[in-house]
C-alpha cells in the first residue's frame, strides 16, 4: 500500500473503550483508560462508553474473557459504537478475533497513535515515516 495511508478511526466514529487491570500495571488502568479516550477524541472520534476489566493475565484469544467480551458486544451495540479501541496492544489474531465476535472494527492504543500521526503528518517524510511504522 505505498503512497496511501490508511485512516483506521475517522471522524465521526462512536467509540467504545476497553482496558484490562492487570497486576503490576505502572499507570492504573482508570487512568490510562482517561488518556486513551483523549487519543480517542484527538483521532476524531466520539467516546460513547467504556469498560475495565480487572485480571491475571490477558486472554489468549480475545484479551478479555468471554462474559466481558459478550458485555462489550451489547454495550456497543445499546450504545451505537462502531469502533471498539482496546488499551493495550493487541495481537492479530485477537483483533480478528474480537471484530469476529463484535461484528465492528476493533484498534488498539498502537493504531490508534499512528492514525493520529497519519492525520497531523503534513511533510513527505512525516507521512513516510508514518506508513513505515
Amino acid at each position: 500500500m505505498p503512497g496511501k495511508l490508511h485512516t483506521t478511526a475517522p471522524t465521526g466514529d462512536r467509540a467504545y473503550l476497553v482496558a484490562a487491570d492487570l497486576p503490576g500495571a505502572v499507570i492504573a488502568a482508570e487512568d490510562s483508560l482517561e488518556e486513551l479516550a483523549e487519543l480517542a477524541t484527538s483521532a476524531g472520534a466520539r467516546v460513547v462508553g467504556a469498560t475495565i476489566q480487572r485480571r491475571r493475565t490477558p486472554t489468549a484469544a480475545t484479551y478479555i474473557g468471554k462474559g466481558k467480551l459478550e458485555e462489550v458486544g451489547a454495550d456497543r451495540q445499546e450504545l451505537g459504537a462502531n469502533v471498539v479501541i482496546f488499551d493495550d496492544e493487541l495481537s492479530p489474531s485477537q483483533q480478528r478475533n474480537l471484530e469476529e465476535e463484535l461484528g465492528i472494527k476493533v484498534l488498539d492504543r498502537t493504531a490508534l497513535i499512528l492514525d493520529i500521526f497519519a492525520t497531523r503528518a503534513s511533510t513527505r517524510e512525516g507521512k513516510l515515516q508514518v506508513e513505515l511504522a
